[in-house]
């Protein structure tokens, strides 16, 4: 397994504990080393924690889902309410657990994580507030349900898919329609004026910009 935990006295302890149960662990101290060794290796399972230097654990576990790398991933966090326990599983853990913690607890649930073992799945995309889920074709604001049609969603995935960066009406037309489409492809500036309507105007957020001449982005 990867132990992914800065704070070097616990995870010295996590280490000498878990490796007496048997399992052989690596260890790394920042978010980086961490996504590197967990994209470098193959783990059964990998513990991380959330509260990291360089990377943070959200950022480390949905770069690993972008990637297609389903390793169970068990996350660690030193905060507890219901809204960090939801930012864990919408970036792709699959179980996490607050600090402080019961290790018989903790060694049951690795356990069962590595039963399971990694399945491929679509993993809910945050960008801001703004939650966007492939798996049930779900969106939301913040605590807000917002209902979009089949092909608004297919949009604004492809949209939240690349967030930050620029993309282009034919690349959403791919993702949104498929890329024999030869209608109209202006059909795409209908839809993120609908989608405009639906997920900023009445949040008073204009997180979908057009970028003239080039597509449309998405941005927190």
């Amino acid at each position: 397994m990867l132990l992914v935990e800065d704070e070097k006295r616990l995870a010295d302890l996590l280490r000498s504990g878990l490796t007496g149960e048997g399992f052989a662990v690596d260890v790394a101290h920042d978010g980086r080393d961490g996504l590197w060794m967990a994209t470098e290796n193959a783990y059964d399972v990998v513990i991380l924690d959330v509260m990291l230097p360089r990377m943070n654990g959200y950022t480390v576990c949905a770069r690993l889902r972008e990637a297609e790398n389903w390793t169970p991933i068990l996350m660690l966090t030193a905060k507890d309410g219901v809204h960090d326990e939801a930012e864990a599983l919408d970036t792709g853990a699959d179980d996490f657990l607050s600090k402080p913690f019961s290790y018989v607890v903790l060694l049951a649930r690795l356990r069962a994580l590595i039963r399971r073992g990694g399945t491929a799945r679509p993993v809910a995309l945050t960008v801001g507030d703004l939650v966007v889920d492939p798996a049930g074709l779900r969106c939301r604001r913040g605590g807000t349900e917002i209902a979009l049609t089949p092909k608004e969603f297919a949009v604004l995935h492809g949209l939240a898919r690349r967030q930050g960066e620029v993309v282009s009406k034919s690349e959403l037309l791919a993702q949104a329609w498929d890329f024999s489409y030869d209608g109209d492809p202006n059909i795409v500036e209908v839809y993120v004026s609908a989608l405009r309507r639906k997920i900023d105007a009445p949040f008073g957020r204009s997180s979908l910009v057009t970028v003239r001449g080039a597509g449309y982005r998405l941005e927190a």
